[in-house]
């Protein structure tokens, strides 16, 4: 080994060893431990001891009404994601970028505004605006001139997750419209003008030059709002109280979180709680890889 080489071993074993090994203990160990228990009938309960049971915990996932039940809310609040938060947040961006409104700086600053809260208390906020006796409740009597009309959105199952999609929206839309607003401001200006001497109108300039130039961040913004719709949890844990509600809105997160650490009937609650955990990242990584899919499709890898 020559020196160069001796160098190279001691950078390596020096700075990337030790990050290395972090990575491997952080992330690394917890994700293929959870793929191995999720696979057995780990009982804490039994001395920690445990057999291999193949895929039992899967089957009695797919078998389980819970599931499908917080799988379909977890695809609402990802088509909330990716049609709502990211478009509303694209067109606030291109609103500001072209100075449709005055007071740019002011409205940039309230929108990006709920980022800088706490996610819980943002679900104790929109609780209490949503409940029975809330804001919303007293706006609905005075407009309905009923003194005994309530919001009732947030006690039933088929419509508890419209006021929780629309405190995502309030949540979110501010992070895309950063993104989507740093991207315009760094292209090159000189292809709006150009457009707008040729005749072009706003909404053409819109489809036909902003759009293909943002395709790129239009893709990266909608794999990370797959990627958060997936694993949230603390805004729609903070917005549900427990019983029927927290029930009711259940998506794959507290669906997990419930069976494995609240389920004390189930002997078997931490290896099916994993099988969960396991599904919820195999079925991100099939959005993400079907996101990338379109991509392509539409070139949109071509402008970031």
């Amino acid at each position: 080994m020559n020196t160069r080489d001796r160098k190279a071993l001691v950078v390596y074993l020096c700075m990337v060893g030790p990050g290395l090994i972090i990575y491997l203990l952080i992330a690394a160990y917890p994700v293929v431990y959870s793929l191995v228990l999720s696979f057995t009938d780990f009982n804490p309960n039994m001395g920690g001891k445990w057999n291999f049971v193949g895929l039992l915990q899967y089957k009695t996932m797919f078998q389980d009404p819970n599931f499908w039940h917080s799988l379909k809310n977890n695809m609402i609040v990802v088509l909330v994601s990716v049609l709502g938060q990211i478009p509303i947040g694209f067109m606030l961006a291109y609103i500001l970028y072209r100075k449709m409104v005055r007071f740019t700086n002011f409205f940039q600053s309230m929108v990006f505004l709920p980022q800088f809260l706490s996610t819980i208390v943002i679900g104790i906020l929109w609780k209490r605006m949503f409940s029975a006796d809330g804001p919303v409740s007293t706006l609905i009597q005075y407009f309905s001139g009923d003194p005994t009309a309530q919001f009732t959105a947030m006690l039933d199952a088929s419509t508890v997750m419209y006021p929780i999609g629309f405190a995502l929206i309030w949540m979110y839309t501010g992070f895309y419209m950063i993104i989507f607003l740093a991207n315009l401001q760094k292209m090159n200006t000189n292809m709006i003008e150009a457009a707008k001497i040729d005749g072009a109108s706003e909404p053409q300039i819109f489809v036909r030059v902003i759009l293909p130039l943002l395709s790129g961040a239009i893709l990266v913004s909608s794999i990370l709002a797959i990627a958060g719709s997936l694993k949230g949890f603390d805004l729609i844990f903070a917005m549900t109280t427990r019983g029927l509600q927290r029930n009711n809105a259940m998506v794959l997160p507290i669906f997990m979180y419930q069976t494995a650490f609240q389920d004390y009937s189930n002997p078997m609650r931490f290896a099916y709680g994993s099988s969960i955990s396991n599904m919820i990242v195999m079925i991100s990584v099939g959005l993400i890889m079907f996101s990338n899919f379109v991509g392509r499709k539409f070139n949109a890898g071509e402008e970031s």
